[in-house]
């Protein structure tokens, strides 16, 4: 175990280091770089290396451009657009670094193709970008990682569990056991459970795949807030959907309120709003969270190249010792957050169904 960590965080120095050494001094942009790390993309860039004649060429994974305009469909690859050098079928990709990538419509002499306000045409974009293909590549692993874990049981039926099944099992004891049985309650908590244990697996696997920067792992899928949105939105759809009665009574007739509150409807108001907050918290701190500890480590990468290219090389290796150091740091760290965040995600949801759900206690008395 310890072999393959210290793998995993030699790999993050040496591509993070190859992909900033073919940067020139007098263009380096740091923040373009640590944004263009962390956001989405129509390829899979893996790193950067500079040729003979000193011309920089990035090595990527294309992925499919899917693409609707004018009512037709046109399907090609990112590899196409040769990293935003060239236009393709009357397609452009524009964007990269510190800007969003964005496809518009050009002409064939390269104009870009504006509407009657004056405005960019783009098609609309159902591109498989790079955390489309990482959330597949997790939800794939996934699925491995589960079945080989049932075949298990099948194998040793009334046995104690071995490698990769009793870490499943303990997960999954730990999810029902600790977060949904006491939150929802002994009476609704089965009818959640398989969600709530997809949710947290889901987030916790796809949290440790974005720290490991070998390819296929190392996209930020949890730090785009589009992911992050889904997961609260299915979760407000089941919360309030599952509402009894009594849920929806305590929203717009709160218990315990004094009637001015209610009549002024000062309090309703606070609670109906609150239906729409609950998810927002939830998408915006698995979001944050996430993205801010890429960002902290492609910082202390940064910064030996940053020095370097003011003060010499001399200066830039002294830094990169201290650099590194908390590079490690942050990476067990994040770990740690990774478990964190999708133990708090699935908690919070638990909680929301369960106040949807559960009866007040004169009613469980009859």
């Amino acid at each position: 175990m310890k072999k393959l960590v210290l793998g995993l965080l030699f790999a993050t120095i040496l591509l993070g280091t190859t992909s900033l050494r073919a940067q020139d001094s007098t263009d380096f942009d740091p923040g373009a770089m640590i944004i263009g790390h962390v956001t989405d993309a129509h390829s899979w860039h893996l790193f950067d290396y500079m040729s003979s004649d000193g011309s920089e060429h990035a090595v990527a994974v294309p992925l499919p451009v899917i693409l609707i305009n004018e009512g037709h469909v046109d399907v090609f690859m990112s590899s196409k657009f040769k990293h935003g050098h060239a236009d393709y079928r009357g397609y452009r990709l524009i964007g990269g670094g510190s800007k969003r990538e964005e496809v518009v419509c050009v002409t064939p002499e390269g104009e870009l193709v504006l509407d009657e306000n004056g405005a960019v045409v783009k098609p609309v974009d159902l591109s498989i970008t790079k955390t489309s293909a990482a959330i597949m590549v997790s939800v794939i692993l996934l699925i491995v990682i589960i079945f080989i874990a049932k075949a298990g049981y099948k194998k040793r039926p009334n046995q104690a569990p071995r490698g990769i099944q009793s870490l499943v099992e303990m997960l999954v004891v730990f999810v029902r056991d600790t977060i949904v049985r006491p939150t929802i309650g002994e009476a609704h908590y089965q009818r959640y459970l398989p969600y709530l244990l997809t949710l947290f697996f889901f987030i916790f696997f796809s949290n440790i795949l974005g720290l490991i920067p070998i390819f296929p792992a190392g996209a930020n899928i949890t730090g785009n807030i589009a992911v992050t949105a889904i997961l609260a939105i299915i979760t407000f759809f089941i919360t309030n959907i599952s509402g009894n009665k009594h849920y929806w009574k305590d929203i717009f007739n709160t218990p315990g309120v004094p009637a001015w509150l209610k009549i002024f409807p000062l309090m309703p108001l606070v609670e109906f709003i609150g239906i729409f907050t609950k998810p927002i918290v939830l998408m915006i701190r698995l979001f944050a969270n996430m993205t801010a500890g890429h960002i902290v480590v492609l910082g202390f990468v940064v910064i030996i190249f940053i020095l370097s290219n003011l003060f010499g090389n001399l200066v830039g290796g002294a830094v990169s010792v201290f650099s590194v150091a908390f590079m490690v740091f942050i990476d067990v760290l994040e770990c740690l957050v990774a478990y964190i965040q999708a133990f708090v995600f699935t908690m919070l949801t638990a909680t929301y169904i369960g106040m949807a759900v559960s009866e007040p206690e004169h009613v469980n008395a009859k």
